[in-house]
């Protein structure tokens, strides 16, 4: 396993010996140089997991917007065509004037915002690699995605540079990829990345043999030696020598890598399994990590940048049901209310960028990703059924807020995210990061000074209103944000808004009411989301992707079993989303899912499906959407989504389960020019496909009453029972393993469908029960579709709706009093006062 791999050094010193060193004065090593993780050079949109995992492991008038791909396709009008350019980086009109290279034809919103460059792209395909292979050149491969600051820089100073561009046409087989559409291909070639240089980002760029074996990467790389980095124009013409005149080691070195690759991250290093009752041990030494680098002051567990680092936060949430131990709890949410709090969090309106470059979540890299939309979605949604806090609450629904108006396509899906970059005016010519969502002093002044009658009943002046805005979010009339968070000077003298106390502060600080205060902040920032609604947007990447949605789906569904007003919204919001991914996303001739499909807008019904360019699911595809459909069915009960999660089920099976060794590798066998089917063995930003399908085949095993999903889910941990820190490293596994081990929690609600019976579900539904299998069993209407033995054992007392409650098989007396049923599951499954 990858997380083990200590013989790699030997590889790294292979490279290091082969590829002749940079001839930038500050850089120590060869030309293989990242970012690093300190916020005054950050200069790539950086992945958070770093190498010491491996090494130890409101509104009155609100306007309605609608939004379009800002990036140039065929079928676009002149005017949307003219948008596009104008709101390109500096060059791009210049540049499509002259160039239009093969990616023009290719549907993601990242390829086709380079499909203007001087630069001979190809997309991954067996043309791009045959040539290569063909006239032996070297292959770069450029990994990013259309939402990606550091995308972006490097694209206007290096790819629409003409005299850059003629080297690489001339030495290099150049290839573009969207992550986001390959991420098989970006996670093999990020390994590497990340074992060479201990942290990793995109945009990535590797260098590759022919054969596709990467000899040396990086990054981002500048147009001129700086920060410690070697100039791109230094690395390719260093390589492109190299390979002239030392091919052989080059060549060599890449079939070591490869070799390396293939065995670390599919085979076991050794015989290590997760005998019976191993998850206690697993779980203290986990929770001793977690405690140790724990962030008291600002939460979460690193310094800068911060991530939300969603799947640990949803792991203490378990951990805590089973340990009981209050410091637990504190982490997860201690670190919800300070990213709640932080400047991540788009006060105005809803919703929470990538990470924070700071340690207190004050500054974000703003862009905006589905994938941390629905996970935080969940996490909130887990904190208020464990606490009743509506603060957790107000943050699930602003996501939900965010999502149904910025990323939604029109048919129930969501897109990709949007990007951190936009004009700050409608004139100007180069964008800048975060100029949607910061602020100036006077502008908010402004605002709050024309709109003063909306302030009327709280007997208070413009002044003071002001004065509580600005306290409340640290507004300052200089601007609020450090110099060391802001190298570029993108925010000199602007704010972004972050809460440094709380409301009981402001109130007392103020002399207001609670009351006050929620009416001037719901106004002001209702004004300010209109007024910033009128800017130039950011990009958004229209691109609908499979599972990303499936987490949206979780979300969705979990956000909808709080037990709250809005359950009817929420519950149509996940409905429409399943219809869609079932309609869209998978193709019921061939039984597979589809990784993407692409829209055109929030106002435009249009759903393409690229036919020549089909790209299958991975395995990530169909274990968040098998998560997302088990969580929808225990908010719908809806019978038919078991159906469909067992023939998905059976098709991951198939395609990607691993009979040697057990789990599931990444991708799909035959898979071509793929050079190695990895398994992942870390939960990042999105957690591991092996995570999520370990807990999908437990809770299966119990729902369809298969004991085949339990020996496979038993297969799958013991593989990865040699992984260092198991807890801390595989967090979502570590949840699962934590089921297998202490049981399941069965919930059989029997009675017709009516009212009485449904308020029994409701009940068994706000609570935050990470293994609950939940049963309505009706005996007027017996299904086929689930457990029989369920159907079959538990039965009404007395002509009473009768609820069960059974952990790991074993089953508390029968309920009858809905008042007795909730007392019961507050007790185990509440925080403690």
């Amino acid at each position: 396993m990858l997380n083990n791999i200590f013989h790699f050094n030997s590889i790294r010193n292979v490279i290091a010996t082969t590829v002749i060193r940079t001839p930038a004065r500050t850089v120590s090593k060869q030309i293989l140089t990242t970012a690093t993780t300190d916020t005054s050079t950050q200069t790539s949109c950086a992945v958070f997991v770093k190498r010491s995992i491996f090494d130890s492991g409101y509104r009155n008038k609100q306007r309605v917007s609608t939004r379009k791909m800002s990036d140039e396709r065929a079928s676009q009008s002149t005017s949307e065509t003219e948008e596009a350019a104008a709101s390109s980086t500096a060059g791009a009109a210049a540049s499509s004037a002259k160039h239009s290279n093969r990616l023009i034809n290719e549907k993601s919103p990242y390829l086709l915002q380079h499909a203007h460059n001087p630069v001979d792209w190809y997309p991954w395909c067996d043309e791009a690699i045959e040539r290569a292979r063909e006239e032996n050149k070297i292959i770069f491969l450029s990994v990013g995605y259309s939402t990606c600051h550091w995308c972006h820089v490097m694209e206007r100073e290096t790819f629409e540079d003409e005299a850059v561009a003629a080297i690489m046409n001339k030495d290099f087989i150049n290839i573009k990829v969207d992550r986001e559409e390959r991420p098989d291909i970006d996670k093999i070639y990020m390994q590497f990345v990340l074992i060479f240089n201990g942290n990793g980002g995109w945009p990535m760029s590797v260098w590759l043999t022919p054969d596709l074996a990467p000899i040396t990467a990086g990054t981002y790389f500048p147009p001129a030696n700086r920060w410690g980095m070697p100039s791109f124009t230094n690395v390719i013409t260093t390589l492109a020598s190299k390979w002239k005149t030392n091919q052989d080691s080059l060549k060599q070195t890449g079939k070591d890598v490869i070799g390396v690759l293939k065995k670390s991250m599919t085979e076991k290093v050794n015989k290590d399994v997760f005998e019976p009752g191993s998850a206690d041990a697993k779980l203290q030494e986990a929770l001793e990590i977690y405690k140790r680098r724990f962030d008291h002051q600002h939460g979460g567990f690193s310094l800068r940048p911060k991530f939300p680092e969603v799947a640990r936060i949803n792991f203490l949430f378990h951990a805590y049901i089973v340990t009981k131990d209050a410091d637990v709890l504190e982490m997860a949410l201690q670190t919800l209310q300070n990213i709640g709090r932080g400047g991540i969090h788009d006060h105005v309106f809803g919703g929470f960028s990538r990470y924070a470059v700071d340690e207190a979540w004050h500054v974000p890299h703003f862009e905006k990703m589905l994938y941390d939309q629905g996970q935080l979605m969940t996490a909130y949604a887990n904190a208020y059924k464990l606490t009743n806090d509506k603060a957790y609450l107000n943050h699930a629904d602003g996501i939900f807020r965010y999502l149904m108006k910025d990323l939604r396509h029109p048919e129930g899906a969501f897109f990709a995210g949007e990007d951190a970059d936009s004009l700050p005016t409608a004139d100007a010519k180069e964008k800048v990061e975060g100029a949607f969502y910061a602020w100036s002093w006077d502008e908010i002044k402004e605002i709050v000074e024309q709109n003063i009658e909306l302030y009327s009943g709280l007997n208070l002046n413009l002044e003071k209103v002001l004065e509580i805005y600005a306290f409340h979010y640290d507004l300052e009339q200089t601007g609020n944000v450090e110099g060391r968070s802001d190298p570029q000077g993108h925010f000199t003298a602007k704010n972004i808004h972050i809460v440094r106390g709380s409301n009981d502060e402001t109130c007392k600080e103020m002399d207001i009411t609670e009351e006050q205060l929620q009416k001037i902040l719901q106004v002001t920032n209702g004004l300010l989301h209109e007024i910033r609604d009128q800017r130039p947007r950011p990009h958004l990447d229209t691109k609908i992707i499979c599972a990303w949605n499936g987490l949206v789906l979780s979300g969705l569904s979990k956000l909808a079993n709080c037990g709250v007003e809005k359950r009817d919204e929420y519950m149509k919001a996940a409905e429409e989303l399943y219809k869609f991914l079932y309609k869209n996303m998978y193709d019921k001739e061939r039984k597979v899912l589809l990784r993407t499909c692409y829209g055109l807008g929030t106002d435009d019904t249009t759903v393409e499906v690229a036919s020549a360019q089909q790209i299958d699911g991975f395995l990530d595809d169909y274990t968040f959407v098998i998560r997302g459909l088990l969580d929808y069915y225990k908010a719908s009960l809806d019978d038919s989504v078991l159906k469909w999660v067992r023939e998905l089920q059976e098709i991951q099976d198939t395609r990607f389960w691993d009979e040697n060794n057990g789990a599931y590798f990444y991708s799909e066998a035959d898979s071509p020019n793929v050079i190695v089917r990895l398994k992942e063995d870390h939960d990042a930003a999105e957690p591991a496909g092996n995570s999520i399908a370990a807990r999908n085949l437990i809770l299966l095993a119990h729902y369809l009453d298969e004991q085949s999903y339990q020996q496979r889910a038993d297969n799958l941990l013991n593989f990865y029972a040699d992984v260092n820190n198991f807890g801390y490293t595989l967090p979502a596994m570590m949840s699962a393993l934590l089921l297998r081990d202490n049981g399941l929690d069965l919930v059989a609600v029997v009675g017709p469908d009516s009212d009485t019976t449904q308020r029994f579900v409701e009940i068994c539904r706000k609570f935050y029960i990470p293994g609950m299998i939940i049963f309505h069993v009706d005996p007027e209407c017996p299904d086929e579709t689930y457990n029989q033995r369920v159907q079959n054992k538990f039965k009404m007392i007395n002509g009473k709706t009768t609820v069960y409650m059974c952990h790991d098989r074993v089953c508390r007396m029968p309920v009858t009093d809905p008042e007795e049923l909730e007392s019961n599951l507050k007790e185990k499954f509440f925080k403690n006062d």
